[in-house]
């Protein structure tokens, strides 16, 4: 199978519910080069060398004529142009600048300090299931609670947290275009301008009259641009990534019921069980926008300068020369440096409130809810290949306790 064959395999959708047997053929040939001149690189150690690598580059600007540039790659994705595209010197001040108010060490307790409410959250959003049979738990369970989430960390005031939830729905399904859906088209790109503009009010509001949030402690010191990009690409971003994350790791442990039996004794499991979904079943698939600086050596293989570069992090995740029979799900796995929030320096900005929100919601959805069965299996899964996680989760359950 060519290289560009295998390619095409991946990113078509009738291989979205399953595309590891595609991930180990590419990996037979650990560098490929495509016939568009780009590289994709999927073993383990050779992606962790490149995403570790200063030649290779996350600003598409640097990319040769006719490849997206800054800002088209994200809104393919959904994402606004953000500090994820720049490279140093412009991505360490950005991103140095946004962790301040954001985690450790200068804000060590502002996540922490948010458990007790989104705690609260899932309790109300698993309160909903009782009385009922069946349940979808993207829609009833894994959708909301990172937008809630998200809206807490920028200070959104409470009034307005369900505008946001009507545009990350709308955003989401920007990342599942249909064809020939302008209705579709035209609500996403809409939204995507309301959710500007309520931005960029926000920010001025929150320099003038300092509040709860992320937006206030960054107002003085970041461009409204660089903030209103950051707020935005934390939305779409770290709120599809975080529903696939809680989505798949609860459809991994139905189709094993072995590990949930574990799991509703020992809750404990639970760190080991959620990084080990992390490797198994990553959120985001691969990284498409990077681009080769210099002429770089990978496996034999010389990727020229200016070549763009895939790196393809399930595969990575699944290459057995670094992790044992890779293809079982075993939460018993040591040494589990998986490549599912990525790494270097732009390893997962939202990876710590990722894995709050994870803790939170899946022990507790597992404590409370009696599952019968999945009602799909392969369920539908949204169209986009990268961020890749279902569209539905129906499940039939038995019953709720207190």
């Amino acid at each position: 199978m060519t290289s560009g064959t295998l390619i095409a395999q991946i990113t078509d959708y009738a291989h979205r519910a399953d595309p590891y047997p595609l991930y180990a053929e590419l990996r037979k040939q650990p560098v490929r080069r495509l016939d568009d001149g780009s590289y994709v690189v999927s073993t383990y150690y050779e992606v962790r060398s490149l995403a570790n690598d200063p030649r290779l580059s996350n600003d598409t600007r640097n990319r040769p004529p006719g490849y997206a540039r800054t800002g088209q790659a994200g809104e393919k994705l959904g994402l606004p142009p953000s500090f994820i595209f720049t490279d140093p010197p412009v991505h360490d001040r950005l991103r140095e600048t946004i962790t301040r108010p954001f985690g450790p060490p200068h804000s060590p307790r502002f996540l922490d300090g948010l458990r007790g409410e989104l705690a609260q959250v899932v309790t109300e959003l698993l309160d909903a299931f009782e009385g009922k049979d069946q349940v979808d738990i993207v829609e009833d369970f894994s959708y909301p609670l990172p937008v809630t989430a998200i809206c807490k960390v920028l200070g959104v005031p409470r009034e307005d947290e369900p505008r946001f939830h009507g545009w990350a729905d709308a955003l989401a399904s920007g990342l599942d275009p249909r064809p020939g859906d302008d209705n579709g088209q035209e609500r996403t790109e809409r939204s995507r301008q309301e959710l500007d503009a309520y931005l960029a009010d926000l920010i001025e509001t929150k320099r003038r009259h300092p509040g709860p949030g992320i937006l206030s402690a960054l107002a003085p010191t970041m461009t409204p641009e660089d903030l209103q990009a950051t707020a935005a690409l934390l939305l779409v971003a770290g709120h599809e990534t975080t529903v696939n994350a809680i989505t798949n790791t609860t459809l991994t442990l139905l189709r094993h019921p072995d590990v949930l039996d574990r799991f509703l004794k020992d809750p404990g499991l639970a760190v080991p069980l959620i990084e080990e979904v992390l490797r198994y079943e990553p959120p985001v698939q691969f990284v498409p926008w990077t681009t080769a600086l210099a002429d770089t050596d990978v496996a034999g293989t010389t990727i020229p300068k200016g070549s763009p570069v895939w790196l393809m992090l399930a595969a990575a995740n699944r290459d057995p020369k670094r992790f044992e029979d890779p293809d079982r799900f075993d939460p018993d796995r040591k040494d589990n440096e998986h490549l599912g929030m990525y790494t270097g320096i732009h390893y997962c900005f939202g990876a710590p409130l990722a894995r709050i929100e994870l803790h939170l919601a899946v022990p507790e959805l597992f404590r409370r809810v009696k599952f019968s069965r999945l009602l799909e299996d392969p369920p539908p899964y949204r169209a986009n290949a990268v961020l890749r996680g279902p569209r539905h989760l129906p499940v039939a359950i038995e019953g709720l306790t207190a």
